[in-house]
């Protein structure tokens, strides 16, 4: 589906947790009527109890407060927040609730990964920011790096209509027929200035492939530089062979990757693609000063994203994930000088030599990794849609007999 650009936004980028919490508890301790917060983690920490304490300020004022967090991501919630926030009249809910940790099934790896909040359908929050707080990394890091969006304008009606659709979701599937919705609020669409964004989402009904092919349509219109920061990368096919395009055509093409991770096995998977970049002239940096969480992309200075979708199978292919797609200049360019000034202060450029001098076992592991990763996304059912090129796919289908 062709991503829908509305005019007449405010976005405010948001670096990090030092600039995105102070901006989410002042929306919260300001609500009127309603809130909507979903998020992947939701962590017992300072982060985590100061949303919370905000939450139950708000309704105790009245405030109708909708919580949906991952059953596999908090998987604290129940027992650290739930009765507390459900004591104080917040609705609390997981998705998809944790039942047995050593059980390999299908489903365990459709998680709700979306970090988004409304509030009083007058402004939002969009990014890849989890309910965490940025220290709670190991003391020799730096806190940890990421972004979000505050939103104002026409795009909020798109975000409360995913939201409660969420909500909907949710508490028919865990019978809780006493949070039904009230009818919806009118979302305040008056324009507050002068940016065009769209809403991508990624779920397994419409929108199973609205996130890639917006990246693969700006990828496939770059002419100067794409410039890419992702938390965990493994691309695809379609998504490897479109930076490869764009590479041959002359697009500086920059990609900003973890140095440091508390997901070994994925960090792995990704270095063995490495060689693959460097063929095509494509840069990789590794992050080094602290974990990068960021999903975000620059493209041509006038096209960018911020959002929770990493560019892997699991987020592309399987995850409920929320980013947004902007087409301004001026964003843009404040999005990409910030990613600059972090690969300068804090990353290190990967070289072909850096992977030859490693030792033999260490080459292994890389491959070892990225082996397992294919396997898991096999068991989905979805390895083909993901490995595969749109040929190798087609030619893997039995022929329609007329």
């Amino acid at each position: 589906m062709t991503a829908k650009y509305l005019s007449g936004n405010h976005l405010t980028l948001l670096d990090s947790g030092a600039e995105y919490f102070p901006a989410l508890l002042a929306a919260i301790d300001g609500a009127k009527r309603e809130i909507f917060l979903e998020s992947y983690i939701y962590a017992n920490d300072d982060i985590g109890q100061q949303v919370s304490a905000a939450l139950c300020r708000a309704a105790a004022r009245g405030v109708v407060v909708n919580v949906i967090v991952d059953g596999f991501g908090a998987r604290n919630f129940s027992a650290d927040f739930l009765p507390r926030l459900t004591a104080a009249g917040v609705r609390a809910m997981l998705y998809r609730p944790e039942l047995g940790r050593f059980r390999l099934r299908r489903h365990r790896l459709r998680r709700l990964h979306r970090k988004l909040a409304i509030i009083d359908a007058r402004l939002a929050f969009i990014g890849g920011i989890n309910i965490i707080a940025d220290d709670n990394t190991p003391p020799e890091l730096s806190p940890r790096y990421d972004y979000a969006v505050r939103l104002e304008g026409p795009l909020l009606g798109q975000i409360l209509h995913s939201m409660r659709r969420m909500w909907e979701i949710v508490a028919w599937v865990n019978f809780k027929r006493r949070y039904r919705l009230a009818p919806p609020p009118k979302p305040d669409r008056t324009p507050r200035g002068t940016q065009r964004a769209a809403l991508l989402i990624r779920d397994n009904i419409r929108h199973r492939n609205d996130i890639q092919h917006a990246y693969l349509d700006a990828i496939g219109a770059a002419r100067e530089e794409i410039l890419i920061a992702n938390a965990y990368f493994l691309p695809g096919v379609r998504f490897f062979h479109a930076l490869q395009a764009a590479a041959r055509r002359g697009v500086r093409v920059t990609v900003l990757l973890q140095g440091k991770t508390d997901h070994p096995l994925l960090r792995s998977a990704t270095q063995a693609l490495y060689s693959l970049l460097f063929e095509q002239g494509i840069r990789v940096f590794e992050y080094e000063k602290s974990f990068l969480h960021a999903k975000v992309a620059v493209i041509d200075g006038e096209w960018a994203t911020v959002g929770s979708s990493n560019i892997d199978p699991f987020s592309l292919l399987l995850a409920k994930e929320a980013n947004l797609a902007v087409r301004d200049r001026d964003f843009a360019g404040q999005l990409r000088a910030s990613l600059t000034a972090a690969i300068e202060a804090g990353a290190r450029e990967m070289r072909s030599e850096d992977l030859t001098r490693q030792p033999w076992h260490s080459r292994l592991l890389r491959w070892l990794s990225y082996g397992v990763v294919r396997l898991l996304v096999g068991i989905t059912g979805y390895g083909q849609k993901h490995w595969r090129t749109d040929e190798e796919t087609a030619a893997s289908k039995p022929e329609k007999r007329h």
